[in-house]
């Protein structure tokens, strides 16, 4: 299945409709060329890991325990990843999806989604360029013969360099155990160095955290480079991952989402941390846009300079 290219004059991507429906590119016209905003990956890839966007259905993270318990019984969720010690990030970001409409602004694919465990759906997922700003607008609709527990997200991994800074107002962040599981959610104020509520340039240590309480806005700068990204996601997504590595590192993963890593098996259950109850035939929907600009425009508009 080959690749799927949507462009305009100030903005391009690239998707693999046989890997996830990921993105292999999202670039912007700057400074004469074209700039990468995601990273710049091999375009014939053949892991999801090694894309430039994942999308993240019928849930985000991992799952512990085999599986989760809800409303009485208990659903096996197999191991879909070699590399992961548990079930990580759904089904639908390893897939082939199926090309369902194409225009010279959208490109909307389907999937027929089969697991892990007891899921069973339909998803859409559109991807929109509107000047330079990508949309991406995901939807999905629960074909199981029983109620479950659903979450959205899109996983994206953007350029970092040496004085990449970002801005997303939180109010807790959740630490990790050493196999990425939740250890414990505290205040965001008690750890500074993750205190991203006012412009703070990325750690340059490992970070790989999840943060609750999201206004759904945030702002990437790249200072060096003269742009900025700002990300507005939907209602569903009141949380967000940040992962890097490290400070060399030449990406960094900024993943609107609608959940924790392991919702299904914390205490207060799935639903009281942002996942959704859908009943056969139900649907939900989640979308978030990604507007690029030049900080050498003083009116900060959503537009960059074209050669």
């Amino acid at each position: 299945m080959a690749p799927l290219s949507l462009s305009n004059a100030t903005a391009r991507i690239t998707i693999r409709p046989d890997l996830g429906a990921g993105l292999t590119s999202f670039d912007v016209m700057h400074r004469g060329g074209w700039t990468p905003v995601f990273r710049s990956v091999d375009p014939e890839t053949e892991h999801p890991f090694g894309l430039s966007n994942i999308l993240l259905i019928p849930f985000s993270g991992r799952v512990s325990g085999g599986g989760f318990a809800f409303e009485g019984a208990f659903h096996p969720v197999e191991r879909n990843m070699q590399s992961e010690k548990h079930p990580i990030h759904g089904s639908g970001f390893s897939v082939a999806w199926a090309t369902a409409e194409r225009t010279d602004e959208a490109i909307t694919l389907f999937l027929d989604g089969e697991g892990p465990g007891p899921f069973r759906y339909d998803a859409t997922m559109t991807y929109r360029l509107s000047g330079a700003t990508l949309v991406m607008e995901l939807a999905v609709t629960n074909r199981a013969a029983l109620t479950l527990p659903y979450g959205l997200g899109f996983h994206p991994w953007f350029v970092r360099d040496r004085n990449t800074h970002l801005t997303a107002r939180a109010e807790h962040v959740w630490l990790e155990h050493e196999d990425h599981l939740p250890k414990a959610r505290e205040a965001v104020s008690a750890h500074l160095e993750l205190d991203f509520n006012r412009r703070r340039q990325l750690p340059r240590s490992w970070v790989n955290n999840w943060f609750a309480g999201w206004d759904r806005q945030a702002r990437i700068d790249w200072p060096d480079r003269e742009l900025s990204v700002a990300v507005v996601a939907s209602e569903l997504l009141s949380q967000y991952v940040l992962f890097s590595p490290s400070g060399d590192a030449d990406f960094f993963c900024f993943e609107p989402v609608s959940h924790p890593v392991d919702a299904f098996n914390l205490p207060e259950g799935p639903v009281d941390h942002g996942m959704v109850k859908l009943a056969p035939g139900d649907e939900l929907k989640a979308s978030a846009s990604f507007s690029v600009a030049s900080q050498a425009d003083p009116n900060g508009n959503a537009v960059v300079k074209e050669p």
